[in-house]
């Protein structure tokens, strides 16, 4: 990881600048722009864009993916479960279950439940197996509660940057590096 990355992760907030937002938000509605044509829209250089979309990325702020319905491409089921965790085994009960090929989303959570695990699966029989021969049999998992998703009404992944000055993308460590330097020139 280069110097200006680590000290983002580091610092525990990335400074987005007016630059960083604007393809951040361009990047959101669509991910293939070319740098050519998002230096055009933003008003700065190719170089520049190239540069700032590759430290976005190696901080871990930034991933570029192809988002698919898989209700739409074959797959019959999706699920949210939520999961209730022994106390003192998340970490572990997390690592595990970022491991089945099946998930897509895992997130901790505060509330009637620890964690919230999007899956998806090929039909019911798929999902059975998840469940009962994966899911519950990690060490630590107390419970689960499944809802089954029928139809995707909206799915977006993009949501406003423009005014946020900072976004969090790690706890601050004790004696860890202050707000990063300013981007050098390409």
């Amino acid at each position: 990881m280069s110097r200006i990355s680590q000290e983002l992760v580091d610092s525990g907030l990335a400074q987005l600048d007016e630059i960083d937002r604007r393809i951040v938000a361009v990047l959101q509605v669509d991910g293939r722009r070319s740098f050519t044509k998002l230096a055009k829209e933003i008003g700065t250089s190719e170089s520049v864009v190239r540069y700032r979309v590759q430290r976005l990325e190696r901080a871990k702020i930034l991933q570029i993916v192809g988002i698919a319905d898989p209700l739409k491409i074959g797959f019959d089921l999706m699920s949210m479960i939520g999961v209730r965790v022994v106390p003192g085994r998340l970490e572990s009960v997390v690592e595990e279950i970022k491991t089945l090929p099946e998930t897509s989303y895992v997130a901790s959570l505060a509330g009637s439940f620890d964690l919230i695990v999007e899956v998806v699966c090929r039909d019911t029989a798929h999902y059975n197996q998840l469940l009962t021969k994966q899911l519950h049999r990690i060490d630590g998992v107390a419970s689960t509660e499944s809802f089954l998703i029928l139809e995707i009404h909206k799915m977006a992944y993009g949501w406003g940057v423009g005014e946020q000055n900072a976004v969090p993308i790690a706890p601050s460590r004790p004696g860890g590096a202050g707000a990063p330097p300013a981007d050098p020139a390409p």
